[in-house]
């Protein structure tokens, strides 16, 4: 029972973790480079699909965070479930 409580912690850690590291990393991968500071780039873009987009990449990135996140709660609570239990 401590696994799943150790693994279910561990998926919204990485969640969470995921929320706060995927849009600044979307942002620096999607960003020109080269340009001078302060120079404006001009595109004709489609909002709904820049929206879809990004959103799906957030998603996309919380549910591989909360897969690692749950894969090394298992871990955590299979490790600290020994020590206790040769203790």
């Amino acid at each position: 029972m401590k696994n799943v409580v150790f693994a279910l912690v561990g998926i919204l850690l990485g969640v969470i973790v995921a929320s706060l590291v995927v849009p600044p990393a979307l942002s620096w991968y999607s960003a020109p480079g080269g340009l001078p500071q302060g120079t404006q780039i001009q595109a004709i873009v489609e909002i709904p699909t820049v929206i879809r987009y990004a959103t799906g990449r957030l998603i996309r990135g919380q549910i591989i965070g909360g897969a690692i996140g749950g894969v090394c709660g298992l871990i955590a609570g299979y490790v600290f479930g020994r020590k206790r239990a040769s203790q």
